[in-house]
């Protein structure tokens, strides 16, 4: 019995407003593969509503958006093809959404990072990097930053490219 070749997976990594969510799509647009953006985000505001109606209005037709704040790895698994190429934007709001519903985030991560295996097309993930600032003052903050550094290392190790994104500026760290 042959062991599942993983798919091919990028990790686009930089700060609020770096530039990363637009290099990821300008990645998935390099491929002749139909496009689906997975978005984490939720409305919990009209701002935040404006930001989505904005993102997906951006994005175009040539997009298929499926929001999917929790349950990320069984949305992968359904949507994911040889034909399909799925951003996923973004990670730490994902954490933030677990962490918001009283989840464990260790064991959804685990779950994403041993699911990567049963995904069939190619994923591009976009994350938040939140650990190059000083340490936060809360138990919270703390542990959602401790989250998300954890995450960024297991799936950098799986990932096939890992790029940091500075002032719209890509450095390819893999």
């Amino acid at each position: 019995m042959s062991e599942k070749k993983m798919p091919d997976i990028s990790l686009i990594l930089g700060g609020a407003r770096s530039g990363k969510s637009r290099f990821a799509e300008d990645l998935v647009t390099q491929k002749n593969l139909t496009r689906i953006y997975l978005a984490t985000a939720q409305s919990y505001d009209e701002e935040m509503a404006a930001r989505i109606a904005k993102h997906r209005s951006d994005r175009g037709r040539q997009w298929t958006t499926i929001e999917e704040p929790l349950e990320l790895l069984k949305s992968l698994q359904q949507n994911s093809s040889v034909e399909n190429i799925i951003l996923v934007d973004c990670l730490t709001l994902w954490v933030s959404n677990l962490m918001g519903e009283g989840l464990s985030v260790e064991e959804a991560v685990d779950q994403l990072i041993d699911g990567l295996c049963c995904v069939d097309g190619p994923v591009v993930f976009v994350s938040n990097e939140v650990g190059q600032g000083i340490v936060p003052d809360n138990a919270m903050a703390r542990e959602f930053r401790d989250h998300a550094g954890r995450l960024h290392q297991r799936l950098a190790a799986k990932a096939k490219s890992v790029y940091f994104i500075t002032a719209g500026l890509a450095q390819k760290l893999k």
